[in-house]
């Protein structure tokens, strides 16, 4: 079954049950406990957020990065540094 197929029977689903106070209820409570299960993929432990400032610190001291010129935007910057902005 694809997204939108699954989609549009959530939503069927749904529709049958929208007129039921309880039930609409019990569906409420579910998708708490769904949506609390969701583990957020953009988190990262105390450890790697310091080692990833460890390596940024090396790197700029190795002169591994860009500099934004007096006068110049970011996007000017971007571009000078390949990016097709």
């Amino acid at each position: 079954m694809t997204a939108i197929e699954l989609n549009a029977q959530i939503w069927r689903d749904m529709a049958e049950i929208a007129d039921s106070e309880a039930l609409m209820k019990q569906l409420a409570k579910y998708l708490k406990k769904l949506v609390a299960k969701k583990q957020d993929e953009t988190l990262i432990t105390k450890e790697e957020f310091f080692a990833k400032l460890d390596r940024g610190e090396t790197e700029y001291r190795q002169g591994k990065c860009t500099r934004l010129l007096p006068g110049e935007s970011v996007t000017e910057m971007l571009r000078r540094s390949g990016y097709n902005v």
